[in-house]
């Protein structure tokens, strides 16, 4: 068995970090945390308010969310009727099915816009969060240490057009040699996004595993959520 992080579950339940993703997605597309509770679809009309998420732009045709209980939709006015008549043709979960997303897609192509970014987004589970090892010496990485490491073998893990965001790693060393990288971009004020680069021929080895557990807990001993999305 391994052994869960204590130190870490001391922090924050579950619950505390559930309520933080839901009050900074309100925040990132103008709507009230409790929308994404309610069991019925919630529209809004779109914003991008000053402490959303930082890659978030204005202007955004249509955002759709949902926590699991129904689907809040971000939208511009002249989308909303469009937006509503899609939202209301299925259960809310398929609202996010690609044969079903094509019908939005081709209808927004017609003004001018089309569907961009489908992104499932991640928190951790404190019940699960592990002390894990790898046959690789770790080092913990601030922000002055990322200043040669903006390389196409980095990319996930470190964000060049947004350097002044990237602010806390996780290296990997074989020897002298960095072959795993996890480092987190500053996105919003409470939650810390994870990304994680290994070198192709270290990978496979529980690397990249070990780096974002450890990158977890360094973010949550900061006080802030770490995130993931794909």
């Amino acid at each position: 068995m391994r052994r869960l992080d204590r130190e870490v579950m001391n922090k924050y339940t579950n619950q505390d970090i559930l309520q933080i993703a839901m009050k900074q997605s309100a925040l990132d597309i103008n709507c009230d945390p409790a929308d994404f509770l309610k069991s019925e679809n919630v529209v809004v009309r779109s914003g991008v308010g000053p402490l959303a998420r930082k890659y978030y732009k204005e202007p955004i045709a249509c955002n759709l969310v949902s926590y699991g209980n129904n689907l809040v939709a971000s939208v511009r006015d002249e989308y909303k009727e469009l937006v509503e008549e899609y939202i209301g043709k299925f259960e809310f979960y398929h609202c996010f099915e690609a044969p079903n997303m094509h019908w939005l897609n081709e209808r927004l192509f017609e003004k001018g816009h089309k569907i961009c970014f489908m992104a499932e987004y991640y928190l951790p589970d404190i019940s699960r969060i592990q002390v894990l090892s790898c046959a690789y010496k770790t080092r913990i990485l601030e922000q002055e240490d990322f200043g040669d490491l903006y390389l196409p073998e980095w990319s996930n893990a470190l964000c060049k057009d947004r350097k002044h965001l990237d602010v806390l790693g996780v290296g990997a060393y074989d020897g002298n040699i960095l072959v795993g990288l996890a480092a987190c971009s500053a996105d919003c004020k409470d939650m810390w996004q994870i990304g994680v680069d290994v070198l192709p021929k270290y990978r496979r080895q529980g690397i990249a595993s070990v780096l974002t557990s450890t990158l977890t807990k360094e973010i949550i001993n900061r006080d802030k959520v770490p995130f993931y999305c794909t």
